[in-house]
């Protein structure tokens, strides 16, 4: 296994360790101080400054398990330790861990309730005044402000990080929703789609077979059956992608022999309608594996294009051409027809009645980075190219086919 798998990211310090760690730099402090001193007040005042410390320390990690009735309890005990030892301390040492008011500030805003919150802040900050006053011998300003100030720009500050978490915690929330609404409006779109290019495509097939097979039925049966067994065939292929949209599949053809394999049936299966033009299909370059999403876009994209060239060319000869090579992959659907006037580009859904076409077609290659030119002018024919980049990534791949 490469090294790099084997990195742990070492811990960061966040913001919210900050007060933690000045409630340890501030009993540390004080207590190496105490020992300096080695009288009689270190040994009374450093074991209650060490069980203020454990119980500090115990409280955070047990903090749901102490309830709405433990935590102003912890809070009170932690209180009357700081204010007792504060008031006992000689006055040099008073002022330096007076800072503790900082971390226990911080815990006095984790209270249940606002009154809770409001009347520990109140009570810690007449305590750290008492403290400073008689540390100070009056009402030294210069004495005063700092800690107070600090105390409170804390509170502020952390009040302020805790609407801005609460603010994204909600803005994240609100961007999955929109992300989960906007992936399933794309599903929507997508079955839209393939349900468009197969089966409406298809059914439309099958129903101009049954036609000519009725006309046929009398004066030509052998022809009549033919037509009705294409139909039977075309029927299961229905099903089976059918069954392939609906468990998010590639179709059939595709995935058992490749995309210029299913491009070959599908050009085959289309030109023997009754009534279609005539279709051939060839492909540049050897057959080359794709990634399955691109396959599928490519094999939906021809079938579109060549239900548009049946219906509404009036096209005698249809081509499609496949081009593999390099860092593309293409298709190309020309015919003979009447062409038209290109129209600007319209959202797939339009409402016009006219269904996806080449809009749909358009945002169904634009999704995977690739593009559909349209060549074409009144009496000219067309010429439609779907292009899509070939992505080299490790990542499943439909088959080549057989050569």
């Amino acid at each position: 296994m490469p090294a790099t798998a084997l990195a742990v990211r070492p811990p960061r310090l966040s913001a919210r360790h900050l007060p933690h760690l000045v409630f340890l730099v501030a009993v540390a402090g004080t207590l190496v101080r105490l020992v300096e001193l080695n009288n009689e007040l270190c040994w009374s005042v450093a074991p209650p400054m060490a069980v203020l410390a454990l119980l500090y320390a115990a409280g955070p990690a047990p903090w749901e398990r102490l309830g709405r009735a433990g935590r102003p309890v912890w809070f009170g005990l932690l209180l009357l330790l700081w204010s007792w030892v504060a008031w006992v301390l000689p006055a040099p040492l008073t002022f330096g861990y007076a800072w503790l008011a900082v971390p226990l500030a911080v815990l006095a805003l984790r209270m249940p309730t606002r009154t809770e919150r409001a009347v520990a802040l109140g009570v810690l900050t007449v305590l750290l005044m008492a403290a400073l006053v008689r540390a100070g011998g009056g009402l030294d300003p210069d004495l005063l402000a700092p800690p107070i100030t600090a105390l409170w720009a804390t509170v502020l500050l952390y009040r302020g990080q805790q609407r801005l978490t609460r603010e994204l915690a909600d803005t994240r929330g609100e961007l999955a929703r929109r992300q989960r609404e906007a992936g399933r409006l794309a599903e929507r779109a997508r079955i839209a789609r393939d349900l468009h290019d197969t089966l409406a495509q298809e059914l439309a097939g099958s129903r101009m077979l049954l036609q000519a097979a009725e006309r046929d039925w009398d004066r030509r049966p052998q022809a009549a059956r033919r037509q009705v067994r294409l139909v039977t065939d075309a029927l299961g292929d229905h099903l089976a992608q059918t069954r392939g949209i609906i468990d998010d599949l590639t179709p059939p053809a595709l995935a058992r022999d490749g995309l210029e394999a299913a491009l070959r049936e599908l050009t085959a299966r289309t030109g023997s309608a009754a009534g279609a033009p005539g279709i051939s299909f060839s492909a540049e370059n050897p057959p080359a594996a794709l990634p399955v999403e691109q396959a599928v876009a490519l094999l939906r994209v021809t079938q579109g294009l060549l239900a548009n060239a049946c219906e509404h060319a009036r096209a005698t000869h249809v081509h499609v051409t496949l081009i593999q090579g390099g860092s593309v992959a293409a298709v190309e659907v020309r015919d003979d027809g009447v062409g038209f006037e290109p129209e600007p580009v319209r959202p797939a859904a339009s409402g016009d009645g006219r269904g996806f076409g080449l809009a749909g077609a358009r945002e169904r290659l634009g999704a995977l980075g690739g593009t559909l030119t349209v060549d074409t002018a009144p009496g000219h024919g067309t010429r439609v190219r779907a292009t899509l980049p070939v992505a080299r990534a490790a990542e499943d791949r439909v088959p080549v086919g057989a050569r």
